[in-house]
């Protein structure tokens, strides 16, 4: 096994800290309609609270330090393609007891960060003596950018740059082969990785926003027809009035950070309570009524605050994502789909649904679960969930039982034609 790489622990100074404090003393407010709500963003009252225990009662220092004790750090250069040259990439990695267990890339999307595999991380290295379920050697990188990975210098960072991190990170790591995982950004990244390094190094992905282009009379003719006589299901339509929401009213910050980033950047740079209103709304509205505890939004957004290239860096991810050529959701872009089988969990409260017959014409789909409950932030809010999800697709009796060649004790099989008709999917 190759090194894991050089230790890091989060040891923010405290002249950080006490900027800080000084930045949350001087804090204006904008003053609030009558009874507005959630309407026009982040409630008055709830900003104000926060700021109130961001001063005075949160402990970054013990928060900081539950961090390094639950999550094993470390860092490594990476030399990236595109004249982008070596970057220090910070990540969290620990390896299951089961020496043989599976290799898992984790990755996060915005506004998360590495912290949002803190809480699958103990399920997923979790051994199971009778051998149902496997095990899994865990890997979460900050994306560059983000939390305490170095973050791009020049223009033109796009989804194959970040692939090629935990493509080139699982290979220095001693991991030839592996699967994946990834929601938001996530969900994107882990695409391209599949497109990419499918076959070889990456064996199979699964993802929590599946994203595919609504079928039409000349891309897909059958699928286009079926829906026509298909009437979709009442939690379907509920899906999609959450997608028409969000279109319609939750995009804002995309259309800032994918085509001005730097502009709101200042704000977000500068003012920590600019950074708090403008992570708290999401963390509120994209997940399905998850009871946030103050400390708990703030460790987020602190993670931010305190990242190594500040939370500029993260917005200009969309800018530089959607002006390449190879934006998901441009034709070329879709026509590319992943060969390597495919896994998907449906949460009702994502902000962009999928329906089951879309997804399976994005990819090699062999598992999809579609759950009753659960938004966006899928590893936070409903941790047993995903790794359930994860176990019954690469466990003993999944679709994809051996993918990984002598990992977790599985020997590969050889599907028989009736196998193979039958599938391993929930469809």
């Amino acid at each position: 096994m190759s090194s894991v790489g050089t230790p890091f622990r989060i040891a923010v100074p405290d002249s950080q800290l006490d900027l800080l404090q000084k930045k949350l003393s001087l804090a204006t407010f904008p003053d609030e309609l009558e009874n507005s709500g959630w309407r026009y963003g982040a409630p008055l009252a709830d900003v104000e609270r926060l700021v109130a225990r961001w001063r005075e009662g949160y402990d970054w220092k013990a928060e900081e330090a539950k961090l390094n004790e639950e999550l094993p750090q470390f860092t490594r250069d990476i030399e990236v393609s595109g004249g982008h040259g070596k970057m220090n990439i910070h990540y969290v990695y620990k390896r299951s007891e089961v020496e043989n267990a599976i290799p898992l890339l984790f990755v996060h999307g915005w506004p998360g960060s590495f912290i949002e595999v803190r809480k699958i991380l103990p399920l997923l290295i979790q051994a199971f003596p009778d051998g149902k379920f496997p095990s899994f050697h865990v890997v979460a990188f900050s994306l560059p950018g983000y939390g305490f990975s170095e973050a791009p210098t020049k223009p033109g960072f796009i989804v194959e740059h970040y692939a090629e991190i935990g493509n080139k990170l699982m290979l220095a790591l001693g991991y030839n082969e592996y699967v994946t995982q990834g929601g938001d950004w996530g969900a994107i990244i882990t695409r391209k990785i599949a497109q990419i390094y499918g076959g070889k190094n990456s064996k199979a992905w699964h993802t929590n926003v599946a994203l595919a282009a609504p079928p039409t009379l000349t891309s897909q003719p059958l699928l286009y027809l079926r829906q026509l006589f298909r009437p979709f299901t009442a939690a379907e339509k509920a899906a999609f009035e959450r997608t028409l929401w969000f279109q319609k009213e939750g995009m804002g910050y995309f259309l800032e950070q994918s085509t001005q980033p730097q502009t709101v950047g200042y704000s977000l740079a500068d003012s920590p309570v600019g950074l708090l209103a403008w992570i708290y709304e999401k963390l509120v509205t994209w997940t399905d009524s998850y009871p946030w505890e103050d400390d708990e939004v703030l460790t987020w957004v602190s993670i931010y605050y305190f990242s190594r290239a500040g939370p500029t860096a993260a917005a200009r991810t969309y800018y530089e994502v959607f002006h390449s050529p190879d934006a998901f959701g441009s034709p070329s872009a879709l026509k590319s789909k992943p060969t390597i089988p495919m896994g998907v969990s449906v949460f009702p409260k994502e902000l962009v649904f999928t329906p089951k017959s879309w997804i399976s014409a994005s990819g090699n789909l062999v598992y999809v679960n579609e759950h009753t409950s659960g938004g966006h932030f899928a590893a936070h809010e409903k941790p047993e969930l995903l790794v359930g999800d994860l176990r019954k697709m690469l466990g003993r009796k999944g679709p994809v039982y051996g993918i990984v060649p002598g990992k977790n004790g599985y020997v590969p099989r050889t599907r028989s034609r009736r196998d193979k008709r039958k599938g391993g999917a929930k469809l």
